[in-house]
């Protein structure tokens, strides 16, 4: 029986060589690949583009949504394929397929696609169109269309760099052979990035005794270091890195970071989850510099960091949110040794014992001395782990596809897409990054409520009362000191101080 499905075919695990051997001696049936829908918005482009505007050039249609840890992965491979074959008549798309409500939204992958620095074209895949129209079926999905507009292949998951480069070549050599290939490539041009002081904030840390405030810079790539001279007033003493993408130590101008999130400070010492370098690094504060404790700047295999998104110090040890391989890790700083700290590595949001539970992208982690929360995004859940034993236990979170917005009771209630938690006298405070808001777990009790919260695109919600303030745009960290709370406010690119005292959200002022 024919097949109705718009596909030549659907490969996941063949080899390089055997898919390319495919490729140049397939049948001679072919599929046409589907336009894009008029409907759908672009985003990264000065216009709408189309398969015909595109006629003769090989594509690479990347389904993706800007959340997903294995998204974010593949766009280093999607960088390099671009800049292999950039005088070649070959584009990169990027199909925005979301998963969660707050992916669905043109502004919010407008931002992401700032964040990530990513140079390729973008259409908003409204309603899941042409994702039903390709038949995706996970987050990374690779269409691969030729010259002559039939598709190719269709690769799923992470890890296709090469499979992917061998399969455009000989796309581009096919092209060239058949006369099927675009003379000249079509330039499409990709709007700049504007400049900020802060650049997606990730996370935050604080020297309390010196009340010096550390934050990570993350698109800046460095740690700025800032000296409070009132809550809502701050002194930028240092600027921790020179600000170029690398995996370099050394001092503070000479040594580089890639996007670092999670921060820690602890004596003296500030200890630097650098993210998309798959490193931990720590700075010394005394001595002004920087050294890398583990990591190569590759990503890595099991035991070794992959996209570690956030760390805690405790007991000589730092607790880990390995995001990249959906765990909890341990690294002892005297033995300089990385140990398993909870969950299997697969994606799920199941409790149990430290190697019996599944955890879903865990990107905030904090500690009360006995148990490690951690904030596990993909499963839009709080849970924790016990430090002795390594078992984890589920405070709010239902599944990988149930989230929303609800206080009341831990059993009741809902997230979306957290990314970042701070313990402080029995509750866990949590940027609720999704829901655009600052919530507040009470363990002792077993409920959740919100603090802030965006009422709409113009207002903030503080408490249940209205305020004409700016509201908070996908909040990464929240930190507690004394009767304040500040927030890595990461899409406003900014840092807020909420004072529990009055209710007053102000914007931390830097002074450089």
């Amino acid at each position: 029986m024919k097949s109705k499905q718009p596909l030549l075919r659907v490969i996941g695990s063949l080899t390089a060589a055997s898919l390319l051997a495919l490729f140049l001696f397939s049948s001679t049936k072919t599929i046409k690949a589907p336009d894009f829908p008029g409907s759908c918005p672009w985003l990264n482009t000065h216009e709408h583009l189309s398969l015909e505007k595109l006629k003769g050039h090989v594509i690479l249609l990347n389904f993706w949504t800007y959340g997903s840890i294995n998204c974010i992965h593949v766009i280093p491979d999607l960088e390099y394929l671009e800049k292999k074959y950039h005088d070649k008549p070959f584009h990169v798309i990027g199909v925005h397929s979301a998963k969660f409500y707050n992916e669905q939204d043109a502004e919010n992958i407008r931002a992401a696609i700032a964040r990530y620095e990513i140079k390729h074209p973008v259409i908003v895949d409204k309603g899941h169109k042409i994702w039903r129209t390709y038949r995706a079926s996970a987050w990374p999905t690779f269409v691969l269309i030729g010259s002559d507009g039939n598709v190719i292949v269709v690769l799923r998951g992470e890890g296709q760099r090469n499979t992917l480069d061998r399969l455009i070549q000989g796309a581009l050599k096919l092209g060239k052979r058949n006369i099927t290939l675009a003379a000249q490539k079509y330039e499409i041009k990709i709007p700049p990035i504007p400049e900020r002081q802060l650049a997606f904030p990730g996370k935050l840390a604080m020297n309390i005794e010196k009340q010096v405030l550390y934050i990570s810079d993350s698109n800046h790539n460095q740690i700025v270091e800032a000296v409070l001279e009132t809550p809502t007033k701050a002194n930028v003493r240092h600027r921790i890195g020179s600000g170029r993408k690398g995996l370099k130590d050394g001092n503070y101008t000479k040594s580089a970071f890639f996007r670092p999130q999670g921060i820690d400070f602890h004596n003296g010492r500030l200890y630097v989850a650098d993210t998309e370098n798959h490193a931990i690094r720590v700075v010394d504060l005394t001595k002004k510099k920087v050294k890398t404790l583990i990591g190569t700047g590759k990503q890595g295999d099991y035991g070794e960091p992959n996209s570690p998104w956030d760390l805690v110090y405790y007991n000589n040890n730092l607790y880990i949110a390995m995001a990249g391989s959906h765990q909890l890790w341990r690294y002892d700083l005297k033995k300089k040794k990385m140990d398993h700290a909870a969950g299997n590595g697969y994606q799920n949001i199941m409790d149990g014992s430290a190697f019996g539970s599944s955890l879903a992208q865990p990107s905030g982690i904090t500690t009360d001395g006995k148990n490690l929360y951690f904030a596990d995004s993909e499963a839009s859940a709080l849970r924790y782990s016990s430090i002795e034993k390594g078992a984890v236990k589920t405070l709010i979170g239902k599944g990988l596809f149930k989230f929303g917005f609800r206080d009341g009771k831990f059993a009741d209630a809902y997230l979306q897409h957290p990314l970042g938690v701070f313990y402080s006298d029995n509750k866990v405070y949590i940027a609720d990054t999704y829901n655009h808001a600052v919530r507040t777990a009470d363990l002792a009790a077993g409920t959740i409520r919100t603090l802030i919260k965006r009422s709409n695109k113009t207002t903030c919600n503080i408490n249940g009362t209205d305020y004409s303030v700016l509201p908070l745009y996908e909040p990464n960290d929240v930190l507690v000191y004394k009767n304040y709370i500040y927030i890595a406010d990461t899409n406003n690119h900014l840092i807020r101080v909420y004072d529990t005292t009055t209710k007053k959200l102000e914007t931390l002022i830097l002074v450089e």
